[in-house]
C-alpha cells in the first residue's frame, strides 16, 4: 500500500486473532477475571480527507470479539484510524455500543512499527466521552493502547483505567491480542 497511510498502511485488510485475553471485572462473579477471546478486525483504506491544509489518510475499521463458543460477540467497535503525515499524528476514533466514544492519539514516524495512543476523560485533545450510566458506575478515566506491527501480524496491548463503585482505587481493565492477516 502507498506510503500515504504511514504506519497504518500495513494494517489494511482482514485480520483474526485467537489468543486475546480480556482482564476485567465480572459482575456475576463479583471479581476480576481473565477471559480468552477470538477477534476479527477489518481495515478498509480511504483518503485523502482534506481539511483545509490538512490531508488525512485513514482506515475505516470494525472489530468484534467472542468468548469461547458464544454466538454473539461480547465486544464490538467501529471507527477510524487516521494518519497526518505533516505532523506525524496517529488518531483512533471509535465507538463502543455501551455508550463510549474515544478519540485517542499520539505521534509516530511514517515507517514506525510501534506506537502508543492515549485518551483521557476531560482531555481537550484526546477525549473519552461516556453516557450517564457509565459515568456513575464504571467511568473510563484513561485509555492507552500500544500497537506493534510485525510481518503479517500486529499486536495491541490496551489498558483502560476505570473508576468503579465496587473499588476504592482505579481498576485496570486490560486487553491484548496478536492478530494475523487472513485477507
Amino acid at each position: 500500500m502507498a506510503n500515504e497511510w504511514g504506519p497504518l498502511g500495513a494494517l489494511a485488510g482482514e485480520w483474526e486473532g485467537e489468543g486475546g485475553l480480556d482482564s476485567s471485572y465480572n459482575h456475576d462473579q463479583e471479581k476480576v477475571i481473565s477471559t480468552p477471546y477470538l477477534e476479527k478486525v477489518s481495515f478498509k483504506p480511504f483518503g485523502p480527507v482534506d481539511n483545509g491544509h490538512q490531508h488525512l489518510y485513514g482506515l475505516d475499521y470494525k472489530t468484534a470479539m467472542w468468548r469461547g463458543s458464544e454466538e454473539n460477540p461480547f465486544h464490538t467497535e467501529v471507527g477510524y484510524w487516521l494518519w497526518d503525515s505533516a505532523t506525524g499524528e496517529v488518531l483512533r476514533a471509535f465507538v463502543v455500543p455501551r455508550g463510549i466514544t474515544v478519540l485517542g492519539g499520539g505521534t509516530a514516524a511514517a515507517d514506525a512499527t510501534e506506537f502508543t495512543l492515549k485518551a483521557a476523560l476531560g482531555d481537550a485533545r484526546y477525549p473519552i466521552g461516556e453516557g450517564a450510566y457509565l459515568g456513575a458506575n464504571a467511568s473510563s478515566v484513561s485509555w492507552e493502547s500500544t500497537i506493534t506491527i510485525g510481518d503479517g501480524t500486529w499486536t495491541y496491548a490496551e489498558t483502560t483505567m476505570l473508576r468503579m463503585k465496587e473499588f476504592e482505587d482505579l481498576l485496570a481493565h486490560t486487553d491484548h491480542n496478536t492478530l494475523r492477516k487472513v485477507a
